[in-house]
């Protein structure tokens, strides 16, 4: 592009387009360098002053999903995590497999004795070393950020669950760690908060380096929600099955969902490619 084009991000605020930004969201989803370039020259023919990134993000998957499924399903996946509401469960299913990645065992909806009072815990985890419990905050709108009043009333819950442990001795000399994972973001004070509380804060982006991106990434883990070859319809029959994960997809799942025989060679390819590490 030879001059600047100014467009729209999803706060509501202009910036200049930098097709670097572009270029690195790209390299991070493995596509080669020959796509890349392809779908820069592609999606730069299309932008123009005071188009929204929303629009910027659509024209580049629908160029890099003609040229490579794991490379487009994996550029998906933020919108991806959010399709898997309108309820919170399924995100507290893909938190579970993430952490049973790590090799900890894992268990979602809990109900938890506390010292005090009683709780339900989205995902309770462990192994030899660790005791993890998790709140899953969940939100369809990618905008939305968690505030600081949420780590706050999370590490009074969580202190209350630790004690009871901690006297019960079901803790040991295990560590135990409290965890908040959203798939949107957190406020400022909120990180700052759970820093200086002891809480784990993990949101798409945050921290860097051990992000629910970077986990997902390193786990090979994708939703259903990933996979272009389902419909909206054929996804939600499948998550109402507690089928969440790519790597759950068998030809018996989709034959059970009534997924058309003619489809189900096309939908089992695409699985492979998206999860092959």
């Amino acid at each position: 592009m030879n001059k600047e084009v100014i467009i729209t991000k999803n706060s509501g605020e202009t910036a200049i387009f930098d097709v670097d930004k572009l270029r690195t969201s790209l390299r991070r989803v493995n596509a080669t360098d020959i796509i890349i370039e392809k779908v820069i020259s592609e999606t730069e023919m299309y932008i123009h002053s005071g188009m929204s990134t929303h629009k910027i993000y659509k024209k580049a998957y629908s160029i890099l999903s003609k040229l490579s499924n794991r490379s487009a399903g994996k550029y998906r996946l933020k919108k991806a995590i959010a399709e898997l509401g309108p309820t919170g469960y399924p995100f507290e299913h893909f938190v579970g497999a993430i952490i049973r990645s790590q090799g900890f065992s894992s268990e979602t909806g809990q109900i938890i004795e506390g010292k005090c009072v009683t709780h339900e815990v989205d995902v309770v985890a462990e192994n030899s070393d660790t005791v993890i419990v998790v709140e899953c905050k969940f939100h369809r709108g990618g905008n939305r950020k968690s505030d600081v009043k949420v780590p706050l009333y999370i590490r009074s819950r969580f202190n209350d669950i630790e004690a009871k442990w901690d006297k019960d001795g079901i803790i040991g000399n295990r560590k135990f760690e409290a965890w908040i994972v959203t798939n949107t973001r957190f406020t400022q004070d909120a990180e700052k908060y759970g820093k200086c509380s002891g809480l784990k804060l993990v949101s798409w982006d945050y921290p860097n380096g051990n992000s629910l991106r970077d986990m997902v990434d390193r786990a090979g883990l994708h939703p259903i929600t990933s996979l272009k070859s389902l419909t909206a319809k054929e996804k939600h029959i499948l998550i109402n099955k507690d089928i969440v994960l790519c790597r759950e997809i068998t030809e018996q799942v989709l034959m059970k969902a009534y997924i058309k025989t003619n489809k189900i060679k096309r939908i089992l390819q695409e699985v492979k490619e998206l999860v092959e590490l």
